[in-house]
């Protein structure tokens, strides 16, 4: 279902964030590096330095043309790709920001980190619309849902909290896990939020009431992602413990596990973040070992 095809070498220190091209023959990859590295699926190989950073980048969203670049300051770089310009900084957060993600029917992006707080800005112009404050500690991750109706945050005090995006009022707080919660994604077909976190647990809760219906003892150490594919009914996860793992969606059975130790090609240290190319081809995985991998799939 999954094998190995490349392990893409260049990164000089770890890579935290993973996303795909706007034309999704490519990807762009960013960390502890001083510069955000695009890739060609077409030729597996490195394109370029498509923009330099002053801090490490912590999370990368692309939103249509505009790659927008979370960085461990606070800054929030927003890149033309069309164009490659940078058209705007956006200035808010006083501490890293760990995540991004855009309300497109509403024409906002939200952005959350290290400070705890929520900050919503205008994709028309880039300017600040609301902030508000969530828990005093960090908030790791953001989830939409699929109506983009609801927000969903994972946050270190081990709490899911479900916000409504039309107001931003808070709906419901789920007590997750008994760690900080580390990873966080709505399913395709709108049916569950699954949340994963340091405790190694990956939680199902069904919706519209997000109720808990499963819970697996998933990994060995903290999920640090989930990732959907885009067709077929399946999900991967990566982890602290160096493996990847790949899921049916419907089922949670586990189908396949990519790990050293499973004696299968794989990262040598813990993994921070994967995505599925646009076509469902491939999945794309990337960690502290300063390695990309291109995994071919094949239901």
């Amino acid at each position: 279902m999954l094998k190995h095809l490349h392990t893409l070498s260049g990164h000089q220190n770890p890579i935290y964030t993973l996303a795909n091209t706007a034309g999704g023959n490519g990807f762009y990859s960013a960390g502890n590096d001083k510069g955000v590295v695009e890739w060609s699926l077409d030729t597996m190989t490195f394109v370029k330095v498509l923009v330099p950073v002053q801090s490490s980048v912590y999370a990368l969203h692309r939103y249509e043309d505009l790659l927008f670049i979370a960085q461990r300051s606070g800054l929030i770089l927003v890149f033309d790709t069309l164009s490659s310009t940078l058209v705007s900084t956006l200035t808010y957060h006083k501490k890293a920001v760990f995540d991004i993600k855009t309300i497109s029917s509403k024409d906002e992006l939200i952005s959350t980190g290290e400070d705890g707080t929520v900050a919503v800005w205008s994709l028309k112009d880039f300017s600040l619309l609301y902030t508000f404050s969530v828990i005093s500690d960090t908030v790791r991750t953001i989830a939409i849902s699929g109506d983009e109706s609801e927000v969903g945050l994972g946050c270190k005090d081990s709490v899911i909290r479900i916000y409504n995006s039309s107001d931003y009022g808070l709906i419901k707080e789920l007590r997750a896990h008994k760690m900080p919660v580390t990873s966080l994604q709505y399913s395709p077909d709108r049916r569950f939020l699954i949340s994963g976190g340091r405790d190694a647990q990956l939680k199902v809760w069904e919706l519209p009431d997000y109720e808990l219906v499963n819970n697996i003892g998933a990994h060995m150490f903290g999920i640090y992602a989930i990732a959907y594919h885009p067709t077929q009914p399946y999900f991967a996860t990566c982890s602290q413990d160096k493996s990847i793992k790949l899921w049916g969606a419907h089922d949670f059975k586990l189908y396949k596990i990519l790990s050293l130790e499973k004696n299968t090609e794989g990262h040598f240290h813990s993994i921070n973040k994967l995505i599925w190319s646009a076509d469902g081809k491939y999945l794309i995985s990337a960690g502290d070992d300063r390695q990309v991998m291109v995994w071919e799939f094949n239901s």
